[in-house]
């Protein structure tokens, strides 16, 4: 792998922190000069670094409550934001890895565990903004989804869904899965992460005991049971259950 090769946007975010520890040589512009949602600033970034090869979107509006409350900014962020970076692979041949969410299914499915070939249907406003961004990705020749769901370490809530399952994994783990993927010759989409499991247990998997919440109590309406089928990507890295 060529670090120098790979440009990640949302350098500074929660995910993108981690990759930049992992890839300490690739391109982390920060806003200021590589904003996605000013495709002619972005394309003059370009211009200067012409060995570029990818580009790993990470950059998004992730929390659903504050989408609800600002959907303006995740149209310019999310949907905008992220099809001036279609275009932009488009105009200079680029490969492009879309970080997206596993909220992009309605988590009605019984016992969870969606293929990348299920059916998706966004219950929030965040989650309409990600799967927008996947319909332009694949308007994309050369492109890569991952559906993931990660989290901060420590679990930084004082309560924790006792009725919603996921397959959330710690930011830290999903940066290192990613980086798995980017040398592997694959298009499509993939999803990551961990078993099926409650949140509930992935904070106590951190050491954690948090406040029994619910669902049901959440002013946003957020889905039931997102948890991932992973056999996929188990598949392409040759690993074992």
């Amino acid at each position: 792998m060529q670090q120098k090769e790979y440009l990640c946007t949302g350098g500074s975010g929660l995910l993108g922190s981690e990759l930049k520890k992992l890839l300490p040589d690739a391109n982390f512009p920060p806003h200021v000069i590589f904003d996605v949602t000013d495709y002619l600033l972005m394309c003059n970034y370009m211009n200067q670094h012409i060995d570029i090869k990818t580009i790993v979107h990470c950059a998004a509006i992730i929390s659903p409550p504050i989408v609800e409350e600002n959907p303006l900014d995740a149209l310019e962020v999310n949907i905008i934001g992220t099809a001036n970076v279609v275009k932009l692979c488009m105009k200079y041949g680029l490969r492009l890895i879309y970080i997206s969410s596993d909220y992009v299914f309605d988590g009605e499915k019984e016992g969870g565990l969606y293929k990348e070939s299920d059916l998706v249907n966004p219950v929030n406003k965040y989650a309409l903004s990600k799967l927008s961004g996947e319909c332009s990705v694949k308007l994309h020749n050369n492109y890569l989804i991952i559906r993931l769901s990660f989290g901060r370490e420590p679990f930084p809530y004082i309560k924790a869904f006792i009725d919603q399952h996921t397959s959330r994994i710690p930011v830290s783990e999903a940066a290192k899965k990613i980086i798995k993927l980017l040398d592997k010759d694959i298009t499509g989409v993939i999803h990551i992460g961990s078993e099926r499991r409650t949140v509930m247990d992935y904070a106590l998997s951190l050491g954690v005991t948090p406040e029994a919440f619910s669902i049901n109590d959440m002013e946003t309406k957020v889905p039931k049971d997102t948890s991932l089928d992973t056999s996929l990507y188990k598949e392409i890295m040759e690993e074992k259950d």
